[in-house]
């Protein structure tokens, strides 16, 4: 696939793109299909209204050591989407608008949720600026308590994208090494096709310097998730497209003396074993890789996988194979419970063709699907979002669509 035909599908990557037209798509292709009981308690704990407190949260939550939930949102506040803090107080979850993104320096839209640093700042970035490239940016909160829940929290813009060599477009997760670098991936610059890159601090400031730029060829194209460290300093990573089939891999950068070397773990082929992984990857306790696709598979809505490491090579397998049409599966990273659990969203698979929150449990060598909750739209619609957990096992996540005014969710489930 050339340049141009990959640039065409660059506003598909994006997914907020494609929120729009997911409820035509649903509507059209939506069929009911026996479900698991769902045992579960599923509520919405916040509907968006697409003002000053946002619309459309298009990446999942982060949560702190007292259960609070921080997100963020594509659109609304002063227009150009919100960063948000939810806190359980006398029975009733109450939306704090840390800050409200300009559409200028500071940044518009946002497809990352954001991650706390070791100095208890929150760290995010956002996909475009007044010049159209995005940032890397700092929240911090207040230097004296708050007297009253809505405090605002203080942003620093890290770094502002040029759409360059250095890249262009960031989305997905951000993540700290141990010296507390910073490092992530963006959709466009480089040579066209994106980039990883680390921000170091430096005096006073933060110096970016790009670890690898996507080329097409065996390489891969559009990285749309991030990076994950493993215990030896190696980044991994998957892009949405490229490679030989065109349906994106799965890769290793490993740091060298002269820079970071690039090996590709998995090439997609878009049979059974899926295609076009826009969600990003995590570890199991023994260092095995665990992900998942949007789409192709033996069902069309995508997959689940792992990859397995053993004697230096790294071994596929098929977990599971979700249900829908193309691009409906999977389309933020996988969950781990304390059991060995698998939990994560799909994005227009379900029963009623809106989302669905899913369970992958492991018996007897084969991995089971429970539906914890289909979306119908009223209770939201459209999950881009990871699952995280709380203290208590409850589940946590957003839906970009759908609620009470049809601007998203934050919902959450109680098993």
């Amino acid at each position: 696939m050339g340049k141009a035909s990959y640039l065409s599908l660059f506003p598909v990557i994006r997914r907020k793109a494609a929120i729009a037209g997911l409820a035509v798509l649903a509507a059209a292709t939506a069929t009911v299909v026996p479900q698991p009981v769902q045992a579960q308690s599923y509520k919405v704990i916040f509907n968006f209204t697409l003002g000053g407190d946002g619309g459309s949260p298009e990446a999942g939550l982060t949560i702190d050591h007292a259960g609070n939930l921080y997100g963020t949102t594509n659109s609304g506040g002063v227009g150009y989407g919100t960063v948000f803090k939810l806190t359980y107080k006398n029975s009733v979850w109450l939306l704090n608008v840390l800050h409200s993104f300009a559409g200028g320096n500071d940044g518009s839209g946002t497809y990352s949720p954001v991650v706390f640093g070791a100095d208890g700042s929150l760290y995010g970035a956002t996909f475009g600026t007044a010049s159209g490239y995005g940032t890397v940016f700092k929240l911090q909160p207040p230097l004296s308590a708050c007297k009253t829940a809505l405090c605002a929290w203080t942003e620093t813009v890290l770094y502002r994208f040029t759409g360059g060599s250095d890249g262009a477009n960031p989305e997905g997760d951000l993540t700290f090494d141990q010296a507390g670098n910073l490092y992530g991936a963006t959709m466009a610059g480089g040579y066209g096709y994106g980039v990883v890159y680390k921000l170091t601090p430096s005096s006073g400031g933060w110096t970016e310097s790009v670890l690898h730029s996507f080329e097409r060829g065996s390489d891969g194209v559009f990285p749309a998730a991030g990076v994950i460290f493993d215990k030896s300093g190696n980044l991994y990573g998957t892009t949405a497209y490229g490679s030989q089939h065109g349906l994106g891999v799965v890769y290793q950068l490993t740091p060298s003396g002269l820079g970071w070397t690039e090996n590709i773990l998995y090439t997609f082929l878009g049979g059974k074993d899926g295609g076009v992984p826009l969600a990003g990857l995590i570890f199991d306790t023994s260092g095995n890789l665990y992900g998942a696709t949007s789409q192709n598979g033996s069902a069309s809505g995508g997959t689940a996988f792992e990859l397995a490491s053993m004697n230096g090579s790294w071994n596929f397998a098929l977990l599971y194979g979700f249900a829908g049409s193309a691009g409906c599966g999977p389309q933020a990273s996988l969950a781990f419970d304390q059991a060995g659990n698998l939990y994560g969203t799909t994005v227009c698979g379900g029963l009623y063709g809106q989302g669905s929150v899913f369970k992958l449990t492991l018996s007897g060598g084969t991995w089971n699907y429970t539906s914890l909750h289909d979306f119908d739209g009223p209770d939201g619609a459209f999950p881009v979002s990871n699952i995280v957990f709380d203290a208590n096992g409850n589940l946590y996540g957003t839906a970009a669509g759908g609620g009470t005014y049809g601007y998203g969710v934050v919902f959450q489930i109680m098993p």
